[in-house]
């Protein structure tokens, strides 16, 4: 078989077995495989930033520069999510989906037998181009291949699956250094990689028509039609890879990166106006990467800061809840053990959270009630003290709050994109919540550094509160999908 056959073959999607496609409720199945992705993604996240002091001892490097381990990994992610779901839209999300799999389980393997912290750094960077290419399709696979009237419980679903990852992040990695070696947490990946593979080849639909008659008869089917010409947007990518790295490195420099103030104020400068010229350049560009046509859709903006919103308000408190509890004479174990509070919650919320309101509430009506919810927990957070038994029921609000925010909120989104730019709209909102959790991981270390875990612990708190209530009024319903 030549090399162009191999392609042809690697890039050809295969319907599922007929037994599959036509059982009633296929499409969870499907929602399943997507949740294999969405849970590896959020375990990878927070083992990822429970294991960097291990490295550290094990490299004999500084804070600063085994911080490249988490950073460079978020770099390639957010500058990859969007370019890789208009890929995704032309080449299939089924097809980039399982590939991302395989380079996932394959750069694993790889920072496991890493003999250097510079090559575990460059096996992270193309660990996250295995992470775009899933996170990129991760919500248009489960918004195009269920029934309209299960997406929300679908969406929920995926929401509890990220929880789950995140809850069990810090257990797991905790036990694999004590009891293993760091390069379990990452040698841990591969399995997931393999059966989310074989899971997918089976059990996830066509994505785009091909040539040869479709057996595959799933009973909502989630074809696309192929995208028309245009050459890819190579500068648009260019632009949006240096806005978002500039402001990443900015953000770093609050975590512990050694720059000087000229240098973190030269590189918001350069993020700004990057992003200037983004915009411009999306505008003009016969195939943009953003798409300035489902920006500017009714509900789809507004959607998008949302959910930046809600991943900043669900990693806020990961990263400073452990630091003011352990500050206030709290065990670490006790420590950790209440902050799994907040991503279980979450999880639970996501999923079966909705059957305790009302029947008749729309989405919108979820997302600002979760997000009251949400912000509610925070500020009881703030004004209790920061002791183990007391803030246990202000995270679980949180956490529930949460879990009603974000599934309410993509549905919200996703309905308001065709179906044919799925794959670009599910990686902006990726995007959204990269930046989301960005931002959640440099604002406690920034407030800590400038007034000490307790003062400055409650003082980000209460940033957080106000930004709950902007999601409130933030929230809007969409009014239809507008083509870009």
């Amino acid at each position: 078989m030549n090399a162009t056959a191999l392609a042809t073959r690697l890039l050809t999607e295969r319907p599922r077995p007929r037994g599959v496609a036509a059982w009633r409720y296929a499409h969870w199945l499907a929602v399943g495989t997507v949740c294999l992705g969405a849970f590896l993604g959020q375990l990878t996240a927070s083992v990822t930033a429970l294991v960097l002091p291990e490295l550290g001892r094990h490299f004999g490097a500084g804070f600063a520069a085994v911080e490249w381990v988490a950073l460079a990994y978020l770099l390639v992610l957010v500058a990859l999510l969007a370019p890789v779901g208009r890929l995704s839209d032309l080449v299939g999300r089924k097809t980039m989906y399982l590939g991302g799999f395989a380079v996932f389980a394959l750069a694993s393997l790889g920072a496991g037998f890493a003999g250097s912290l510079g090559v575990l750094v460059a096996c992270r960077a193309v660990q996250a181009v295995g992470g775009a290419m899933m996170q990129a399709n991760s919500v248009a696979l489960v918004a195009r291949g269920v029934p309209g009237h299960a997406m929300r419980r679908a969406l929920g679903v995926q929401a509890a699956a990220q929880g789950l990852g995140l809850a069990l992040g810090p257990s797991l990695g905790g036990l694999l250094v004590q009891h293993a070696s760091w390069r379990w947490v990452f040698w841990m990946n591969v399995p997931i990689g393999l059966v989310g593979i074989l899971a997918g080849w089976y059990l996830l639909p066509r994505s785009r028509p091909d040539a040869a008659p479709r057996p595959d008869s799933a009973p909502r089917p989630d074809s696309a039609p192929r995208s028309d010409g245009g050459r890819f947007d190579l500068l648009g990518l260019l632009l949006l890879t240096g806005a978002s790295t500039a402001l990443l490195l900015a953000l770093s420099a609050a975590s512990g990166l050694p720059l000087p103030g000229w240098a973190v104020a030269a590189l918001l400068a350069a993020s700004v106006l990057l992003a200037l010229a983004l915009v411009r350049q999306e505008r003009r560009a016969a195939r943009p990467i953003l798409a300035p046509g489902l920006v500017n859709t009714p509900g789809v903006r507004s959607g998008l800061a949302v959910a930046l919103i809600g991943y900043l308000l669900l990693f806020c408190p990961l990263v400073l809840g452990p630091v003011m509890l352990t500050g206030s004479g709290v065990s670490v174990a006790l420590a950790g053990l209440v902050i799994t509070l907040l991503p279980a919650a979450f999880a639970v919320a996501a999923t079966v959270g909705g059957a305790l309101l009302p029947r008749g509430w729309s989405d919108v009506v979820r997302c600002r009630v979760g997000a009251a919810l949400a912000g509610s927990g925070l500020l009881l957070f703030a004004l209790l003290p920061a002791a183990g038994a007391v803030v246990a029921a202000p995270l679980l609000i949180a956490g529930y709050g949460l879990g009603l925010l974000l599934p309410a909120n993509n549905a919200l989104v996703m309905r308001a994109i065709p179906a044919e730019c799925s794959a670009v709209g599910g990686g902006m909102v990726n995007m959204a919540r990269s930046l989301g959790t960005a931002l959640g991981t440099a604002l406690p270390v920034l407030g800590v550094h400038l007034a000490g875990a307790g003062a400055g612990g409650r003082t980000v708190l209460l940033v957080l509160v106000a930004v709950a209530a902007l999601a409130v009024a933030m929230t809007r319903p969409a009014r239809g999908a507008v083509r870009p």
